[in-house]
């Protein structure tokens, strides 16, 4: 038996290969895939070869990249993590034939899975498989999100991802699958306001299109729009809580304006480039203000035991029965062959092509 894999060879250069099948060994089973959605961040700085793991290496036990060597040198043979697949075999009494579950194995034809050490969520009957391809990865670190703004006013008291948007007013910068997800994440967990910001008109469209308000930031100065109708009290105005949802960073300089006095942002974005556009020196020490990473490696420190990724995908599973339809609809832009997938990539890192989200179709 064969799998057909993507591999990213060399920068600029996306392949398919056949590789043969792993073996079927006591307590595995085998999936073949369904849905395998792109995750453009993560998965086009391999391609445009700006990810940090490629230059320089990480230190695990310290914390810190260190130059000298890479981390993750060509080629990429596991890229992805929002699979969707359908079990064909099993050697495991806890995962029966015919079950379709999301996963994270990367985009290929087919995989053999460990349920012990792999991530094996099963799907719902009653949600679109497609959409599957959040629940495994992409919309824990959304959820994750919600989580870290829920942290940073109760601890670890959090009780529900809505602890730290209720009754609030919430900004989104970035209108991409993270930050759309987001967004929708703050409305159905009791926001008083979400307000998503891109200057990528096709993006806010999008947003628009899942009933969520949207700003221009090249438009007139967005923080003052949202100061001048977000009012506390005297000498106090602006979002409550920003969510930092592009890795670019303008978008993160716009997230600490848009923030009332000791506000925080929450960043989940990505900076392959850095941020030399940042100034420290403005708004965020003026106002005195915060920033949380809420990288998906971390549930805020305290809330591991009742906050994992399982109840993550759990949160994610139900944001997404609530939406599923206008998601579908909305996000996902394109639902292309596997085999298509060499130039699809190639396509969107040189910016031939422009997607919200594309879904590969074993």
């Amino acid at each position: 038996m064969r799998d057909r894999v993507v591999v990213v060879s060399a920068p600029g250069r996306v392949e398919l290969v056949e590789q043969d099948a792993a073996e079927l060994r006591e307590g595995t089973f085998r999936v073949e895939t369904l849905f395998s959605g792109v995750s453009a961040g993560t998965e086009l700085s391999y391609v445009k070869g700006t990810n940090p793991y490629l230059h320089v290496t990480w230190n695990a036990d310290l914390g810190l990249f260190q130059p000298g060597g890479a981390g993750t040198p060509y080629p990429v043979t596991r890229l992805g993590y929002m699979q969707v697949g359908r079990v064909v075999e099993s050697r495991t009494p806890a995962v029966a034939v015919g079950t379709v579950a999301a996963m994270t194995y990367g985009h290929r034809s087919g995989h053999v899975a460990d349920p012990v050490a792999e991530r094996f969520v099963p799907l719902p009957d009653d949600l679109d498989p497609l959409l599957g391809v959040y629940v495994a990865h992409m919309g824990p670190i959304c959820a994750n999100g919600l989580l870290h703004a829920a942290a940073d006013l109760c601890g670890t008291d959090v009780r529900s991802l809505g602890d730290g948007v209720r009754g609030r007013r919430v900004a989104v910068v970035g209108g991409g699958v993270v930050g759309l997800l987001t967004a929708l994440f703050a409305r159905r967990h009791g926001a008083a306001s979400v307000v998503v910001l891109d200057p990528t008109p096709a993006r806010r469209e999008a947003a628009e299109a899942l009933g969520l308000e949207t700003l221009d930031p090249a438009a007139d100065d967005p923080a003052v729009v949202l100061k001048t109708r977000w009012n506390h009290a005297a000498g106090d105005r602006g979002a409550d809580v920003v969510f930092q949802c592009r890795g670019q960073d303008w978008a993160l300089q716009l997230a600490l304006r848009l923030l009332r006095p000791q506000g925080t942002v929450i960043d989940l974005a990505f900076y392959q480039g850095g941020a030399d556009a940042v100034r420290f020196g403005e708004e965020f020490h003026h106002n005195g203000l915060s920033l949380r990473c809420a990288q998906i490696g971390r549930v805020p420190r305290g809330l591991a035991p009742t906050w994992d990724r399982e109840r993550l995908s759990a949160e994610t599973v139900e944001l997404l029965r609530q939406h599923g339809d206008l998601v579908r609809k909305h996000l996902v832009s394109a639902v292309v062959p596997l085999d298509e997938a060499p130039v699809l990539l190639t396509d969107l890192a040189e910016r031939r092509r422009s997607e919200l989200q594309v879904v590969l179709t074993g």
